[in-house]
C-alpha cells in the first residue's frame, strides 16, 4: 500500500523528522487559505500514486495566495497517469543548498532492511544507480539488533563532510529506520534531503509504501489506504482475492502463483514482447475469480492476446475451465485467448474448453509463443 507524500510527513513528523509547514487541501479556496497562512512562496503538490507528478504539471510555485488558487484550480483539474487529482499538498518554499538522498527499503536478496544514502538527491535512485553508482552508500541491517547509531554516523559521513551536519544527517537517518520498522514499510524514502542556508536539513519531500500482509495488524495504517488514488481495477482485484499490477505490454497474463507469474512475464520478454499485467488468481481458485481476472485484463486496452498460464495443485484446472467459459459467454472477446492448463483435472478442463473450441497447449514455452504470434495478427 502506497502512502501520499502529506500522510507520509505526518508519520516523519510524529517520529520527529523535520518536515517543511504544509496541509493537504481539496479546493482552490482551502489552498488560498492555507498559503495565506503560510505567508510566503508555496509549492502545490498533486496527491496521487503514481510517479512523474512533476513532468505532468502536477506541482507548481505560486508567490502569493491567489496564484495560488489558480494554480491548484488547473491541478485539481488534471489526469495525472489516468488517475484523477482529488487533492494537493500546500508547502513552504525552501532556499535549498544542498540536496540528499536517504531511504531504507527491503533487500529481497538478503532478505533484510537496507539503508542507503547518496548525495545525489532530487533524481531517480534508479537512474543514480545506473549512471553513478559509486555514490551510494548502503548498509545491511541486522534486524535482531535494529539499526544502531553509530552505523548511522558512518553512513552519513559518507555523504555529508561537515561534522555537524553529517550528525543532523544521522539522527534523521535513525529516525527514518525507526519509521520503517514502526509502520511495517517496504520502503521509507527521502527525496530530496536538503540542507538550506540557515544549515538545517529537511525532508523536502517523503515516501512511504506499505507491507500490504502488516496491515491487519496495524488498522491505524490500513485506515490511511485511498483507494479512489489508485488504479480501480487493482482495487477490485483485491476485493476479489487477486494480485494485480497493470504493466505497459500488450501480452494479458493470468496465472496462478506469484513465482509461475514471473516465470511467464520473464518468458514473454524473452520472446520479444511485453507483459500488459501481473496477474496471480491464487492457490485455491474457483469460476468466479477467473471471471472476474478477464474482466481486469480486457479493461486494459493495450492487451491484444491472453494467455491463462495455469499449474494445477490445490487449483482445479476445471475450475478454471469453467471461469473460462463463464467470461466468455458474459463478456465480449476481440483478442485471441491461448490456455495452457497442467495438473489437477487437466484432461476436464481439456474436455471443457474444446465445446468453446479452444485447445489447451501443452507447455509454457508453447502457449507463450503462440499468444506472441496471435498478438501480432497470426504472423
Amino acid at each position: 500500500m502506497k502512502l501520499h507524500e502529506y500522510q507520509a510527513k505526518e508519520i516523519f513528523a510524529s517520529y520527529g523528522i523535520p518536515v517543511p509547514q504544509g496541509k493537504v487541501a481539496n479546493t482552490p479556496e482551502e489552498v488560498k487559505a492555507i498559503a495565506s497562512e503560510i505567508g510566503k512562496k508555496v509549492v502545490i503538490k498533486a496527491q496521487v500514486h503514481v510517479g512523474g507528478r512533476g513532468k505532468a504539471g502536477g506541482i507548481k510555485f505560486a508567490d502569493s495566495p491567489d496564484e495560488a488558487a489558480e494554480v491548484a484550480s488547473q491541478i485539481l483539474s488534471m489526469e495525472i497517469k489516468g488517475l484523477p487529482v482529488r487533492k494537493v499538498l500546500v508547502g513552504e518554499c525552501l532556499d535549498v543548498v544542498e540536496e540528499y538522498y536517504l531511504g531504507v527499503i527491503v533487500d529481497r536478496k538478503t532478505q533484510r532492511p537496507v539503508v542507503m544514502v547518496s548525495s545525489a538527491g532530487g533524481v531517480d535512485i534508479e537512474e543514480v544507480a545506473r549512471e553513478t553508482p559509486e555514490k551510494i552508500h548502503k548498509y545491511v541491517v541486522d534486524p535482531l539488533k535494529g539499526f544502531l547509531p553509530y552505523e548511522a554516523r558512518n553512513l552519513a559521513f559518507k555523504i555529508v563532510t561537515e561534522p555537524k551536519l553529517a550528525l543532523k544527517t544521522a539522527g534523521v537517518l535513525k529516525k527514518l529506520y525507526d519509521v520503517f520498522e514502526g509502520v511495517d514499510a517496504s520502503l521509507a524514502e527521502i527525496n530530496p534531503f536538503v540542507r538550506t542556508p540557515q544549515d538545517e536539513m529537511i525532508a523536502l519531500d517523503a515516501k512511504i509504501n506499505i507491507d500490504d500482509n502488516a496491515l491487519p495488524r496495524r488498522p491505524e495504517i490500513a485506515k490511511l489506504r485511498d483507494p479512489e488514488s489508485e488504479n480501480p481495477y487493482e482495487v477490485k482485484a483485491r476485493e476479489k482475492g487477486l494480485s494485480y499490477v497493470k504493466l505497459d505490454g500488450t501480452i494479458g497474463c493470468i496465472v496462478n502463483g506469484a513465482g509461475l507469474a514471473m516465470a511467464t512475464m520473464d518468458m514473454v520478454k524473452r520472446y520479444g514482447a511485453e507483459p500488459a499485467n501481473f496477474l496471480d488468481i491464487g492457490g485455491s481458485s474457483n469460476p468466479e475469480k477467473v471471471t472476474t481476472a478477464m474482466e481486469i485484463i480486457l479493461s486494459d486496452k493495450n492487451v491484444k492476446a491472453i494467455l491463462f498460464n495455469i499449474f494445477g495443485g490445490i487449483t482445479r484446472c476445471d475450475d478454471v475451465a469453467n471461469g473460462i467459459v463463464e467470461a466468455l459467454s458474459r463478456m465480449k472477446v476481440n483478442v485471441p485467448v491461448v490456455v495452457r492448463l497442467t495438473g489437477t483435472n487437466e484432461d476436464k478442463a481439456a474436455e471443457i474448453l474444446r465445446k468453446i473450441d479452444i485447445v489447451p497447449v501443452k507447455s509454457m514455452d508453447e502457449g507463450v509463443r503462440e499468444v506472441i504470434r496471435l498478438s501480432k495478427g497470426g504472423e
